[in-house]
């Protein structure tokens, strides 16, 4: 079987969704598929790279005008199309009727377009960008959903047309506890100034829904009762948040490691206090599975999703309940009580395994091609 997978334009750096598409051409070949990865090129795009501005619209020029033009050319060998994120649907209308499935991953930017709170405001343009991916998405012929919280936002808003389904992600990379030296190895270069001092780790951007901010005010409710710092890891903080830490008393505690690669998010992980994870809205939630392959107590909101892939594996409280988890974050230092946590997020792995993920996607692509 011949699979032409969809991915990402890199110059939206959207690294979640390019780490998807990069293990799924990773590791259907292993399982004896012949296997392209397309993406968009940045051929106007590199002119003046950037997510905003002129950047953003040269952007569109490469995706939605040039893009287009390339797909024909790849469409004659494949037998089944896997969009790999589903902010791509809008290329369902050029695939010529080839059985086509779309990784849904959230729906939450195409939800704040049509009004919902989601802590995604669309403007003009991106209002119409998320109508046209829901208009492709009911051009899919599967569509399959990362959680089953994602799923019922696509049984609500695509009510007609693909067959829907549930795949739940697995680790995009094959983290595992590491131990201390190595750990030290890898992030004293990363933290120069910690200092072997404790640390809670958040992982993720400074998007709002991302609730840096609260991570911020744990951190200050903690600061007189344990001695640890507060890493960021990701996209760089912004000024806002700076200024927020300033205003908190913390600044002097804060770290950033701006886009660790897999190695170093690995011993990130692996050597953090805890990690935190107080988000308002997501459609999966990747780094809660990352820190507990990593053997490191998550600290989360009970937003949408968590509650089904954190499993018994986390300590789960309200998103606006910032004293419950700053409490957690100090009952960590108890041994017995940490170590319970570890061993519930470790046999929570057993769920989100790489190879019943490529299983459950290869069973979909064998429905659409039967012969």
């Amino acid at each position: 079987m011949r699979v032409l997978l969809i991915g990402n334009y890199e110059h939206d750096r959207q690294e979640s969704m390019q780490r998807f598409a990069e293990l799924m051409m990773r590791e259907l070949p292993q399982r004896g598929l012949e296997v392209r990865l397309v993406k968009p090129t940045a051929r106007l795009g590199r002119l003046k790279p950037g997510a905003g501005g002129l950047g953003k619209w040269l952007g569109y020029v490469d995706k939605f005008a040039l893009f287009p033009q390339d797909l024909p050319t790849h469409l004659g060998w494949c037998d089944v199309v896997h969009i790999c994120d589903h902010s791509n649907a809008m290329y369902c209308r050029y695939l010529a009727a080839r059985p086509t499935v779309v990784t849904c991953h959230d729906l939450l930017a195409v939800r704040g377009a049509l009004g919902e709170d989601t802590d995604c405001p669309a403007g003009i343009a991106g209002g119409h960008l998320q109508r046209w991916i829901l208009k492709g998405l009911h051009q899919a012929q599967v569509l399959a959903a990362v959680s089953s919280y994602t799923l019922a936002d696509a049984q609500r808003l695509v009510q007609s047309g693909p067959r829907l389904g549930l795949v739940l992600n697995g680790l995009n990379q094959p983290f595992r506890p590491l131990d201390v030296s190595e750990i030290q190895g890898r992030i004293a270069p990363l933290l120069p100034t910690l200092g072997g001092r404790p640390y809670v780790l958040h992982v993720g951007s400074n998007l709002r829904r991302k609730n840096r901010e609260a991570v911020l005010r744990i951190g200050a409710l903690i600061k007189d009762r344990w001695p640890g710092d507060v890493v960021f890891a990701g996209q760089p903080l912004s000024q806002e948040l700076r200024a927020l830490a300033r205003q908190l008393g913390i600044e002097g505690r804060i770290h950033d490691v701006v886009r660790p690669d897999d190695q170093q998010l690995e011993a990130l992980y692996g050597g953090a206090h805890a990690f935190l994870f107080p988000s308002r809205y997501e459609g999966f939630g990747w780094p809660i599975i990352e820190a507990q392959a990593c053997a490191c107590p998550v600290v989360c909101s009970a937003c949408g999703p968590f509650l089904e892939v954190a499993g018994d594996g986390a300590l789960i409280h309200d998103v606006e309940d910032e004293a419950g988890m700053a409490e957690d974050i100090l009952r960590l230092s108890e041994p017995g009580f940490r170590s319970q946590l570890v061993s519930q997020g470790t046999a929570n792995l057993s769920r989100f395994t790489t190879d019943r993920m490529i299983d459950e996607y290869i069973a979909l692509y064998r429905d659409l091609t039967p012969c």
